[in-house]
């Protein structure tokens, strides 16, 4: 199954590269570095590979995922290296901005496709002693050459949905072996331990997700304050990380919804979007102002949407808000994290798809911090009653506050399981 797998990538290599050119017109990030998904590097890896720990970060999400993981490996093991790669432009621009303090002992690459002498010759570059994969990164090739090249895999703040295991179902043959290929997997939940053991998982320990560890910056909440300082009485409905397709249904309820003198503020998950939101916006009449222009200046009295046009800043987007809805829920694209509102103390409303962040969503409802909605218009009529009961709103945002500080501590077992891997291996380098 694997050789079809591998035969399947040889065919489409040519069309893989043409797309990539082709988003490379909304953001040239995917026409930089080219060889390096083709495991060709053109400068020498400047760390020793004794002590480095490759981290896969597919993009921003698991890029912000893996930062407490990364400053307590700093602090745990200070000569270690790190080796950070991922998929997306904007996940290596996060992981750029997140762990700049850290630019003498991290190297950003991309990862190479998923053939096997690509990966192959990505190994035998690095020699990792030791490859984390945050969340649902599994390749197949990418694991059989880890095991080929003996580089132990960890399935770090590891989740998997229903829907991603029915898929993966369909070619057993192909993830199963890859399962296999896993030596150790710290999941999420529960639920996601028994179907990664399903799927074939040899070790699965529950350590919770560690997006709860992730620390709002201080200098990105002042940021928040000193925008929301910019934008004055008004309240803030802040719509965060929103997909393609949502940002119509949101505007078109906007018209038929009042919010009172409230201020609608839209961030869409990816930055190559920003300039196809305004077009929506000013095509609907609105008055806007992008946050990159901003500046010092006061947001006007007349504007009705403010564009989050900025990367590295959602913390602050959270803090200068009254009210939080998470994107992705609206249509059945399995939703966003609300872990990082709710760290903020922000209430927090959701659609109706989940399947991507089920389990801390579900538990946000219950302790009070977030309310599900039917669709874009109940999202308004619900948003328009908290935005004016002070009182309800600032109970939400206590639970929220209170539900994050409560599921803190997947890193720390994480790190655990980390540092176990990396003795084993140890003792196995000194009996060969």
């Amino acid at each position: 199954m694997r050789v079809l797998y591998s035969t399947i990538w040889w065919l489409a290599l040519p069309i893989v590269f043409m797309r990539l050119w082709w988003r490379g017109r909304g953001d040239a990030g995917y026409r930089q570095h080219i060889l390096e998904r083709f495991a060709i590097y053109q400068t020498t890896f400047p760390f020793s590979s004794e002590k480095l720990i490759w981290i896969h970060a597919v993009s921003v999400g698991e890029t912000r995922a893996a930062e407490p993981v990364i400053h307590s490996l700093f602090s745990s093991s200070p000569n270690c290296s790190i080796l950070l790669t991922h998929m997306t432009p904007t996940g290596r621009a996060t992981g750029k901005a997140l762990y700049s303090k850290y630019e003498r002992k991290i190297v950003q690459a991309y990862l190479p496709y998923d053939m096997g002498w690509l990966m192959g010759r990505f190994l035998k570059h690095f020699s990792p002693r030791l490859c984390i994969l945050m969340e649902t990164e599994v390749w197949p090739n990418m694991i059989a050459q880890c095991r080929k090249h003996h580089v132990p895999v960890l399935l770090a703040n590891a989740r998997l949905s229903e829907r991603s295991f029915r898929k993966a179902l369909r070619l057993p043959g192909l993830f199963r072996q890859a399962a296999n290929g896993i030596a150790c997997a710290a999941a999420q939940t529960e639920a996601d331990a028994v179907r990664l053991k399903e799927l074939g998982v040899r070790t699965v320990q529950v350590t919770g997700s560690m997006k709860f560890d992730v620390t709002p910056p201080q200098f990105l909440l002042d940021s928040g304050a000193q925008l929301k300082r910019q934008i004055g009485a008004r309240k803030v409905l802040l719509c965060a990380s929103t997909r393609e397709g949502e940002e119509a249904l949101i505007l078109d309820a906007l018209e038929k919804h009042n919010l009172s003198d409230a201020l609608l503020m839209i961030v869409p998950r990816h930055p190559q979007r920003f300039d196809d939101v305004e077009s929506l916006i000013q095509a609907k009449g609105l008055r806007m102002c992008r946050r990159s222009a901003l500046n010092d200046a006061q947001v006007p009295s007349d504007v009705d949407v403010i564009l989050g046009d900025t990367m590295g800043e959602m913390f602050a987007y959270y803090a200068a808000c009254d009210l939080a809805f998470i994107g992705g829920s609206l249509l059945p694209l399995g939703g966003q994290n609300l872990i990082e509102a709710c760290a903020v103390g922000k209430p927090v409303l959701i659609g109706p798809h989940t399947f991507n962040f089920s389990a801390a969503t579900e538990n946000a409802i219950e302790a009070g911090a977030a309310m599900r909605v039917a669709d874009e218009d109940a999202m308004f009529v619900e948003a328009a009653r908290l935005l004016k009961d002070d009182e309800r709103r600032n109970a939400m945002g206590a639970n929220a506050r209170r539900y994050a500080e409560q599921h803190r501590g997947a890193t720390q077992k994480t790190i655990a399981l980390l540092q176990r891997m990396l003795d084993e291996s140890s003792h196995d380098e000194q009996a060969a």
